[in-house]
């Protein structure tokens, strides 16, 4: 009876080793599609048939995901009128280990009559697709990890060939967290991606004081915005101090009619930049144990963050 560890650790190892041979050996064509892919105006249109097929969905999805676009075209809907979605600026991009995918052939055969450029991906450099392709992204020959022809190592060349051309292409082109966010709105990397000035409260939502505020109106604004803080301004709006529901708490036996903001409030308060990722101050607020942040941008406070508001939002 097989060991199964023994099993995993074999094929891991030699989907390793694979990949490290192709590290090593580079497909010769492969900074000529990146360029191609940087300086067109195009799209990838990523096609193939079984594993490869859903190899090149994955690939696709890192393109559009990254400010390329991109999209899987099945070979059977291609050949039954879907070969009208590909336009003489697009790169049609087809993943075939074998290189004779008869189900590639009628794509093939319509990018060469209009002129569009195909690039493949394949272990077979004189194979019927490799031949007719503009760009080829030769994958070093080596053997599926079992007797049983299922891919393992070629797919797993692929997807790594894949993502080195999306990763590539997007830092060539400075594509940015802020960039990867705009198409990532969505779940928790989009929620990990959040400015904080996408959340903070603004005008009349932040609970702002004067110096000179009397402590019983400030007790009263800070009930009002629900915040528990209050942050005291000066006339320019400059922050000047915070005050929070514990020092409210640390007065509450003083003469409270006879007290200002400024009396009460901390200085030198935390603040935080507009433009900071909102996972910054939810991360602030767990290592100082405080639930509000002043949001400053030039000297001057523009907002509030709370730490319901990142919550809602997903941030962790």
């Amino acid at each position: 009876m097989p060991y199964y560890p023994d099993i995993a650790k074999r094929i891991i190892l030699k989907e390793s080793a694979a990949l490290t041979e192709l590290a090593s050996n580079l497909p010769a064509d492969f900074s000529k599609v990146v360029d191609h892919i940087i300086n067109f105006k195009g799209r990838i249109i990523l096609t193939g048939i079984g594993k490869s097929g859903y190899i090149a969905h994955k690939i696709a999805a890192s393109f559009a995901s990254t400010g390329t676009p991109a999209f899987y075209l099945h070979p059977a809907e291609a050949s039954h009128g879907d070969l009208g979605m590909i336009t003489e600026d697009d790169l049609v991009c087809m993943l075939s280990n074998s290189g004779e995918s008869k189900e590639l052939f009628d794509i093939v055969k319509y990018c060469k009559r209009f002129s569009i450029k195909i690039v493949t991906i394949t272990m077979k450099a004189n194979s019927t697709i490799a031949v007719n392709s503009d760009f080829l992204l030769l994958l070093p020959q080596l053997k599926e990890d079992s007797n049983i022809p299922a891919p393992t190592i070629s797919t797993i060349m692929m997807l790594s060939l894949g993502d080195a051309l999306t990763t590539s292409t997007h830092e060539a082109r400075g594509f940015s967290a802020e960039d990867f966010y705009i198409y990532h709105p969505g779940g928790k990397i989009g929620a990990n991606l959040i400015k904080v000035e996408n959340l903070m409260r603004v005008n009349s939502q932040i609970p702002s004081v004067y110096k000179n505020t009397s402590f019983a109106d400030t007790i009263l604004i800070m009930n009002q915005k629900s915040l528990g803080c209050a942050i005291v301004v000066d006339e320019d709006l400059h922050l000047v101090g915070i005050i929070t529901d514990g020092d409210l708490r640390r007065h509450i036996n003083d003469k409270i009619s006879l007290k200002y903001a400024e009396d009460v409030m901390t200085i030198n308060p935390i603040r935080i930049s507009p433009m900071q990722l909102a996972a910054e101050a939810l991360a602030i607020m767990n290592n100082k144990s405080i639930t509000s942040i002043p949001v400053v941008e030039n000297e001057i406070v523009t907002g509030i963050i709370h730490i319901h508001d990142l919550l809602r939002s997903g941030i962790n």
